[in-house]
């Protein structure tokens, strides 16, 4: 059975705006339009705060080069 032990929350480098929506979405196994869709109304409808979005951005690491998740 494969443990998630050594699973990092990582920015994808392909991402639309900064690879943070994308970036949950592989650390969770969700579909990344799923998660920036979500995000999108969340930041809409009062949910969730840009500003968060923008602190996620600042402190998640981008993933390295070999480690496009």
């Amino acid at each position: 059975m494969a443990t998630n032990e050594n699973k990092r929350l990582l920015r994808t480098r392909d991402g639309l705006i900064a690879g943070v929506c994308g970036g949950i979405a592989a650390f969770f196994g969700l579909n990344a339009t799923l998660v920036r869709l979500m995000t999108l109304l969340l930041i809409f409808f009062g949910g969730l705060s840009l500003w968060v979005y923008i602190i996620l951005w600042l402190i998640i690491p981008k993933a390295p080069k070999h480690l496009n998740p």
